[in-house]
């Protein structure tokens, strides 16, 4: 087999792994949470510190290999896999540290959003993570970070209090607002464009239990389900939190139901309070709400989204949830084509909307909703007809729609939508990039151009 010129030397004070083509543990290392990906790197470098990012980068500009980045290798787009890149793989790297006198963490940047979900529970605090704990934090925080507790605590990007990033040339740098005012902005919804995240710190807040679950309607209760909904939203406080969704039972029916996921912060007695609209509305199939520890609660929807099934998704906000918008969402929902897919409205308000636009580089801070349609099959033979309801229903919901969308649930042939991800903050985003990184050596991600 023939070797990457220098990839011994590369190996002589490596402490991780260096895999080629051929090599025990390659084709695992380069496969993606999507199963639509099939990439092969010419070289994956699976870093256990600093120090092997580092000879990864100097190994990548030596021998003139495109670079790319894997965290925890979940994000829709795949970008964490390149053919005949160098994938440097910080995924081996998942260290935790919390500091409970300080409500700090810090996380290395392979680390799970399950596992630093556990880390800080034990200590009582917790902090905005992903929606599906498989998630990795640094793909997750570097795109923005929506979750359960952004209405109550903001972004994950909101609560990040620094970061150590090796930039292309190979330096280490400790981002804060202090140390780069300008990089910090950026690496809070600039994506991996900036250089390799090593690890982060983040700012944690009080938080044990949590009141949550599922409240299910049949699929002729949906439109008027979703009309109820955008009402009762009006008036939710920042402890509640609620998504709604036109999703198939999880019993492998392929029943199609109108849902609610709902999930509040505050105390029992404020949580039965505000979600008894929610739970006594219209004649529900299940109603499964109840106390439980907030790791549990990001992790109730992780069944919808198994590794290696295949996902092809699209999503912009909505103008508003109009009745032209519910309407068409239903129609559209009785032609897709796999029981695991979904049309999903995740609510912003509260405190993620009261940060200024400018503040933070992910600019979407309007009180509405994100419109997603995860579409997940399991048989490529599907892959066609799963890809074409996607775009047809995005353009058939288009009239309702914003050109704003959330950069991490853009897809690998979606860079038309990166204008819509950065928003306002893009031609900063560009100042920085050309400082930072002028030859674009982090490239395989929704690139800010330098």
């Amino acid at each position: 087999m023939a070797t990457t010129a220098g990839t011994d030397e590369l190996r002589t004070a490596f402490s991780g792994w260096i895999l080629e083509p051929g090599d025990d543990g390659y084709e695992d290392a380069r496969r993606v949470h999507n199963g639509l990906v099939d990439r092969r790197p010419a070289l994956i470098a699976q870093c256990r510190n600093t120090a092997d990012v580092v000879d990864a980068l100097a190994h990548a500009r030596a021998s003139g290999l495109d670079v790319c980045v894997r965290g925890g290798g979940h994000n829709v787009a795949g970008r964490a896999v390149a053919d005949g890149a160098l994938m440097i793989d910080v995924s081996p790297m998942r260290g935790i540290h919390v500091d409970p006198g300080r409500r700090t963490a810090r996380a290395q940047g392979g680390v799970l959003w399950k596992e630093l979900n556990r880390e800080t529970a034990v200590h009582g605090l917790a902090v905005t993570g992903g929606a599906i704990s498989t998630t990795g934090i640094a793909g997750l925080t570097l795109g923005g970070g929506l979750g359960w507790l952004m209405a109550k605590y903001g972004l994950a990007a909101d609560n990040l209090l620094s970061v150590e990033l090796v930039t292309a040339d190979g330096r280490i740098l400790d981002v804060n607002a202090e140390s780069d005012p300008d990089l910090f902005w950026a690496l809070r919804g600039g994506g991996g464009n900036f250089g390799v995240a090593t690890s982060f710190e983040y700012a944690l807040h009080p938080l044990t239990m949590v009141t949550g679950g599922l409240i299910a309607h049949p699929l002729d209760a949906a439109a008027d389900m979703l009309r109820f909904y955008r009402d009762a939203c009006a008036t939710a406080s920042d402890d509640l939190s609620v998504f709604a969704a036109l999703v198939h039972t999880p019993d492998g029916s392929g029943m199609k139901i109108a849902g609610m996921v709902v999930f509040h912060t505050g105390t029992l007695e404020e949580a039965e309070r505000e979600l008894a609209p929610f739970k006594e509305w219209g004649s529900p199939l299940v109603v499964e709400v109840g106390p439980m520890p907030y790791p549990v609660m990001n992790t109730i929807l992780d069944a919808g989204f198994p590794a290696g099934s295949l996902n092809y998704w699209m999503s912009s906000f909505a103008k508003g949830i109009d009745d032209g918008l519910i309407e068409t969402m239903v129609d559209r929902f009785a032609t897709v084509p796999s029981p695991m897919s979904a049309i999903l409205l995740e609510q912003f308000h509260g405190a993620v909307c009261r940060v200024p636009v400018a503040d933070t580089a992910v600019p979407h801070r309007e009180e509405g909703w994100n419109l997603v349609l995860p579409s997940v099959w399991m048989d490529p033979a599907d892959t066609e007809a799963n890809i074409a309801w996607t775009r047809e229903t995005h353009a058939a919901l288009g009239e309702h729609l914003s050109e704003r969308r959330w950069l991490n649930y853009l897809g690998d042939d979606q860079d038309s939508g990166v204008r819509g991800a950065y928003g306002p903050n893009y031609d900063r985003l560009v100042e920085v990039k050309r400082r930072v990184d002028p030859d674009n050596v982090f490239r395989h991600n929704h690139n800010i151009a330098p």
